[in-house]
């Protein structure tokens, strides 16, 4: 998992999460890697000061009251939460692993039996949320995490009631991500149905088995208008002959043309069983390879947590960064960002971090430069108040070490 730390303007602590680094961004808020008094990590999600309002208070309450409904293995667990605080923020568990995008674009498609397995778990997971009225109606290769135990949705906050009871946004208003968007939704019509979700779930299996979308162009314009476009197919290049048919069906034009996913359920199970495969050791599989894969080193000078940099495709494993302090005089460290490993007790501590991603982002299919070379992020400086007794782990410790030690000839502490 990525993580840069704490700017100057972040909280320290929101309700009962002390709060470690950041994580993650998106155009609502920030969040944040939390852990609770009890060591419990979380991910903390908090609305920009600069967009908190009556109407996005009532927006995140929603998307609160929604989570406090759903449950289930695949799902992030809801952990708590603040709407009326003065930075309203969302507590869910921290599923510590790569979200699908970053895995696709790190390690390349996963085989097609594989792909069959990540469809059977997200099917039956998302048939969970249809029964309980809701639509997730954002659902994308960014939103499905590669935890330890299998794969985990998260991001919730486009879900809503199925729209014959209640409605999420203005009319004709489109909220969304456009790479994996239903036709129907990408006009604005209403009301949604179960079947946009089956659609959004073709298009994150299509990426998986081939590294692509259904329509790419160089701006989201451009790509609402292939998907509403009727005499645009999707493009199914490199599809594997075994997963044609399923997701010809899922990424169908016609919402009543999609399979439910019930019977995207029953054609995962039927590749994998074509493999002479049970479901159970085709999941397991999954979890083995998502989770088993080495990350690869980053960017930087290597002290600390930073592995040495390199333009070429590195090895599956890079040398244990060392704790070495820089020698007063030496050029400091110049990271984009900081690859934080061992976020959990584990043997080796050291372990490098995942690469950063390539210049074409592959969590929504837009291309963009990299981050310009030699700008090291902010570190908070801010005093904290010592508690009476320790409130973070021992690792969490050990993780503010490290990054004291990695930035202490650039930054005054």
């Amino acid at each position: 998992m990525q993580i840069t730390p704490l700017s100057p303007e972040d909280p320290s602590s929101l309700g009962d999460f002390d709060l470690l680094g950041r994580i993650g961004q998106g155009g609502m808020g920030q969040v944040f890697l939390g852990e609770s008094l009890g060591g419990e990590p979380a991910a903390v999600k908090v609305i920009k000061p600069s967009i908190v309002d009556s109407e996005s208070r009532q927006r995140f309450a929603q998307e609160i009251e929604v989570l406090k409904t759903i449950w289930g293995p695949r799902i992030a667990a809801f952990l708590g939460a603040d709407a009326e605080a003065e930075q309203p923020w969302l507590a869910t568990e921290y599923v510590d692993g790569p979200d699908l995008a970053r895995h696709v674009g790190t390690h390349g498609p996963l085989p097609s039996v594989l792909t069959a397995a990540l469809g059977a778990i997200l099917a039956e997971a998302l048939s969970a949320v249809h029964t309980q009225g809701l639509l997730h109606r954002d659902l994308k290769p960014a939103n499905i995490l590669l935890g330890p135990n299998g794969p985990k949705i998260i991001d919730f906050g486009l879900a809503a009631f199925t729209e014959s009871h209640v409605s999420l946004t203005a009319p004709n208003q489109v909220v969304g991500t456009p790479i994996c968007m239903a036709p129907e939704q990408a006009a604005g019509l209403k009301p949604l149905t179960p079947a946009v979700d089956v659609y959004a779930l073709g298009a994150v299996l299509l990426f998986a088995s081939t590294g692509h979308y259904p329509h790419e162009a160089a701006t989201p314009y451009m790509v609402f208008h292939l998907v509403t476009d009727p005499g645009t197919a999707p493009d199914l290049s490199g599809v594997p002959g075994e997963l044609m048919p399923l997701l010809t069906g899922m990424l169908a034009q016609n919402a009543k043309d999609r399979p439910s996913l019930s019977d995207v359920v029953q054609q995962c199970r039927s590749v994998i069983e074509a493999h002479g495969m049970k479901i159970a050791q085709a999941r397991r599989k999954l979890t083995a390879h998502t989770a088993g894969q080495p990350h690869k080193a980053t960017s930087a000078d290597a002290v600390s947590l930073l592995a040495p940099a390199t333009d070429a495709p590195g090895p599956d494993t890079a040398p244990a960064a060392q704790n070495t302090p820089v020698p007063p005089g030496s050029p400091a460290p110049s990271p984009s960002v900081v690859e934080i490993s061992g976020l959990t007790d584990s043997a080796d501590e050291d372990s490098p971090g995942p690469t950063p991603p390539a210049q074409r982002d592959p969590s929504d299919g837009f291309h963009r430069e990299p981050p310009a070379p030699g700008r090291p992020p902010t570190v908070s400086r801010r005093p904290r108040e010592a508690p009476s007794t320790p409130r973070h782990s021992l690792q969490a410790r050990r993780t503010a070490e490290r990054l004291r030690v990695a930035y202490a000839a650039s930054a005054p502490f």
